[in-house]
């Protein structure tokens, strides 16, 4: 084994290869998509292939687009592509995060005709990568630079997700904008959240005070949770609510201040995952009768 290359157990090194070979096969159908938009309107051609044709990998054409992406005038991009560049190359799970995040906006979005359109356009997607290197930074005691490059993102985006928060794999930020994660925060696996929400807390309780988004949540736009609130895996936050308390498993909340569909003693209970069907009012007929 050449010298500094790390080895990792039999079962983690197989978990990488397989990764690997995802990332490899979402890297070719974005140059091919590329490619073939390049044929289509030459106006794109040259910034296409800047941007996607001209690398030989899907992380470095992700660092080169952040790094002009997300440059100022004294954050040269040059100095963001080595460090976004880094990033991704020495921390597989980042990679991996990153090609779950692509096929989520791929499958979920009906209005997401590419994985390259995804890569290219989707500030949500480009928020969350951005901040997946700004959490790696944090977690290395690397502060200034954490929450200079949270900034930028905050900035660009009109995403501020703090870099200390904790995010999952196959997460979708659809539109995104407005949207406010807070510094305890965390986000499980294939959530999907929509614009304007925000994960605060409530005031100025210091310590573990922001919300715990369960695994196969969605929440709805403009949706508020506040507090060290757990949101169960599975679950359905209604667009607009104000959530205050924990939301169990598989349930729905809706309102404000939000209540459980089929009401607190037994709440009706939904067998799909939200997070990746996207089905934000079939609740509707249980929860009110109201017709306009």
């Amino acid at each position: 084994m050449p010298a500094g290359e790390l080895m990792y157990p039999p079962e983690e090194e197989k978990k990488i290869k397989e990764a690997e070979d995802e990332e490899g096969w979402v890297w070719t159908q974005i140059k091919t998509e590329s490619r073939s938009d390049a044929e289509a309107e030459p106006a794109l051609a040259s910034y296409l292939y800047s941007t996607i044709l001209s690398h030989s990998s899907l992380e470095r054409s992700l660092s080169f687009h952040l790094g002009n992406k997300l440059c100022s005038s004294t954050l040269l991009s040059t100095l963001l592509y080595d460090l976004f560049l880094n990033a991704f190359s020495s921390d597989p799970s980042i990679r991996s995060a990153t090609v779950a995040d692509l096929r989520a906006a791929r499958v979920r979005d009906p209005a997401c005709v590419s994985f390259s359109h995804c890569l290219l356009n989707y500030k949500g997607f480009l928020a969350c990568q951005a901040h997946r290197v700004a959490h790696k930074l944090w977690t290395q005691s690397r502060r200034p630079l954490a929450l200079a490059l949270h900034s930028r993102i905050a900035d660009v985006f009109a995403v501020d997700i703090h870099p200390a928060a904790r995010i999952g794999k196959g997460v979708l930020f659809d539109h995104a904008t407005g949207v406010v994660v807070g510094e305890t925060a965390v986000i499980g696996n294939n959530v999907s959240i929509l614009h304007h929400v925000t994960l605060g807390g409530t005031g100025k309780v210091g310590g573990d005070r922001h919300p715990k988004i369960g695994d196969g949540v969605l929440i709805g736009a403009g949706a508020t949770i506040l507090g060290n609130v757990k949101i169960g895996e599975g679950a359905k936050i209604g667009a607009g609510s104000v959530v205050l308390i924990d939301v169990p498993p598989r349930t729905t909340a809706v309102g404000n201040p939000a209540r459980l569909v089929g009401g607190k003693e037994r709440p009706a209970k939904h067998e799909d995952v939200p997070g990746e069907s996207m089905d934000h009012t079939s609740f509707i007929s249980e929860w009110s009768d109201y017709i306009i």
